[in-house]
C-alpha cells in the first residue's frame, strides 16, 4: 500500500511519501536507543513539563490538525476537533498521574517476614523502545493513548502509522520535538508493513503495541513471541448492545444512533450488534430506524456533517460484500443498504439497519466496520447474553436496563473488556481500556495501561547485620 494522502470523500491524492532508506530506519533506532539511556534517568517532574507542553500545542494546534485528520480518513470536522480535546485532555491526566501510578510499593512487612527480608520494595522501571503499530481511524488519539504513558514511564517510542495518515504521523512527531522532548524519545517510521518485522526484531527495540486488525495483531504477535518480547493488543470488536424491559427506550435509541456511527461507523468500540428484548423491540426499532435515517450524510469538512466517507474504496466494498451476503440469505434491510445518490464521488455509504440477521451471514460473525447495524430481537436475558457473547470478538458491551438482578448477571456473564451500562462505550484515561477473546490483550489507559511496558522491579533487602 503507498504512504500517501488521499482524500476519501473526492478519491483524489494529495501527496505521496516515500518509504524511508534502511540507512534511515537504522539511524532512527540508534537514536531511539540513545533516546532511552538518557530519558529514563529523567525525573517526573521533567516529563510531566514536556508532554504538558505538547498538550498546549496541541490545543493550539487544534483546527489544523483536525483539518488533517478528517482531509486523509473522512471523519467529520466536529468529530476531529473532540479527538485533538481528547488527547490534550489525556496528556494532562497522566502528567498529573503518573508519578502516582508507579510509585514504588511497599509490602507490608508482615505479608514478607517469611522471605528472609528486612524490606521490599517494588519498583516500577521503564522497558525501553517501544514500536507502536497504529491504525487510521483514530489517527490522533490511538497514538497518543500509547505515547502519554509511554513516555512519562521513562519509555521512548517508534511509531509506524497507518499507511493513509502520514501527514498526521509525521504531525506527532513534530508535536513532541517542539515540546522539547530530546531528539529519539519519540519518532515517527514511514515505512510499509513489510518493514516491521526487522524494526520488532532488532535488539533495540524493547516491546511493540498493535491496534488494528487480528491478522496484523498475530503478525506482529508471532514476531514479538519468537523474539520473546512484551506486546499489547488493541483487535477488532462486533460490540453488542443490550436493550432490556426496564430500559428508557428513548434515550436508548437515540445513544444507538451515535455509538454505531461515530467515526463513520469506524471504531473498534462502536457498538454494531443491537439486541433487543421483545417487549420493547418495536418501540426500539421504530426510534433507532428513523434516527438511522435522520443523520446528513456528505462533505465531512461540512459543520452539518454527521456522517462522512469510509475511509477507502476497499472498506467501502468490504462493508457492501458484508450487507449484499445479509441480504441474499434474508436480511431486511430497514434503511439504506446502498450507497447514497447524492454523493456521487468518494467512498460514502448510507446509514443501514439491517433486521432478520441469522447465523447463515457472514455478518452475524464479521466486523462491520462502517454505518450499518444488525437488529435481533430476544425474547429474555438468557438469549439476549447468548447471544452477545456468540462472537470471536470481547471488546466492550452496552447494557440498557434499570434492573439491578439483570445488571449483576451482565456484569458476570458478558464475555467483554468492558460493560457500559445506560451509555455508549467510550474510553477515558483513568479507566482501562482493551479486550478479550481476539479482540486481543493487554491494557490501555489508567495505571494498568501505563505499567504495561514497565519492569516490576522486586528489591529485596537481606537482615542487618
Amino acid at each position: 500500500m503507498p504512504i500517501a494522502t488521499v482524500n476519501p470523500a473526492t478519491g483524489e491524492t494529495l501527496e505521496t511519501f516515500e518509504p524511508i532508506a534502511p540507512a534511515e530506519i537504522e539511524r532512527r533506532l540508534a537514536a531511539a536507543h540513545a533516546a532511552y539511556g538518557h530519558h529514563r534517568t529523567t525525573s517526573f517532574g521533567e516529563r510531566s513539563r514536556l508532554l504538558r507542553r505538547a498538550a498546549e500545542l496541541l490545543e493550539e494546534d487544534t483546527e489544523s490538525i483536525a483539518r488533517t485528520m478528517t482531509t486523509e480518513m473522512g471523519k467529520p470536522i466536529k468529530a476531529a476537533r473532540a479527538e485533538a480535546a481528547k488527547c490534550v485532555k489525556a496528556m494532562r491526566w497522566y502528567a498529573d498521574h503518573a508519578e502516582g501510578l508507579l510509585a514504588d510499593e511497599h509490602p507490608a512487612e508482615a505479608d514478607v517476614t517469611d522471605s528472609g527480608a528486612s524490606r521490599a520494595v517494588v519498583h516500577y522501571r521503564p522497558l525501553g523502545v517501544v514500536l507502536a503499530v497504529m491504525p487510521w481511524n483514530f489517527p490522533l488519539w490511538q497514538v497518543v493513548r500509547f505515547a502519554a504513558p509511554a513516555l512519562m514511564a521513562g519509555n521512548v517510542g517508534l511509531l509506524k502509522h497507518a499507511s493513509n495518515v502520514p501527514r498526521t504521523a509525521l504531525y506527532l512527531e513534530d508535536l513532541f520535538r517542539r515540546a522539547g522532548f530530546p531528539e529519539g524519545c519519540f519518532q515517527t517510521l514511514l515505512v510499509g508493513s513489510d518493514a516491521i518485522e526487522d524494526i520488532l526484531r532488532d535488539h533495540r527495540v524493547a516491546a511493540a503495541t498493535l491496534t488494528g486488525s487480528e491478522p496484523a495483531g498475530r503478525a506482529v504477535a508471532s514476531v514479538a513471541g519468537d523474539e520473546i518480547k512484551k506486546t499489547v493488543l488493541e483487535l477488532g470488536g462486533s460490540d453488542p448492545y443490550l436493550v432490556l424491559p426496564s430500559a428508557d427506550v428513548e434515550q436508548a435509541a437515540k445513544t444507538a444512533v451515535t455509538a454505531r456511527v461515530q467515526n463513520n461507523g469506524q471504531s473498534c468500540i462502536a457498538a454494531k450488534r443491537f439486541i433487543v428484548h421483545a417487549d420493547v423491540y418495536e418501540a426500539f426499532r421504530e426510534r433507532f430506524v428513523a434516527g438511522m435515517r435522520k443523520l446528513a450524510v456528505g462533505d465531512p469538512l461540512s459543520e452539518e456533517t454527521d456522517v462522512g466517507p469510509l475511509s477507502s474504496e476497499r472498506g467501502r466494498a468490504d462493508l457492501e460484500e458484508l450487507v449484499d451476503d445479509a441480504v441474499a440469505h434474508g436480511a431486511t434491510a430497514l434503511c439504506g443498504g446502498q450507497r447514497p445518490k447524492e454523493q456521487e464521488r468518494g467512498w460514502f455509504y448510507a446509514p443501514t439497519v439491517l433486521a432478520d440477521i441469522t447465523p447463515r451471514m457472514r455478518i452475524h460473525r464479521e466486523e462491520t466496520f462502517g454505518p450499518v447495524a444488525t437488529l435481533y430481537r430476544v425474547d429474555d436475558l438468557d438469549e439476549a447474553v447468548a447471544l452477545a457473547n456468540d462472537t470471536p470478538f470481547g471488546l466492550s458491551s452496552n447494557v440498557w436496563t434499570r434492573d439491578e438482578a439483570d445488571i449483576a448477571r451482565c456484569v458476570r456473564d458478558l464475555q467483554a473488556g468492558g460493560v457500559f451500562f445506560n451509555g455508549m462505550t467510550a474510553s477515558h484515561p483513568g479507566l482501562p481500556f482493551g479486550g478479550v477473546k481476539r479482540s486481543g490483550y493487554g491494557r490501555e489507559l489508567s495505571g494498568h495501561g501505563i505499567r504495561e511496558f514497565c519492569n516490576a522491579t522486586t528489591v529485596w533487602h537481606g537482615p542487618a547485620k
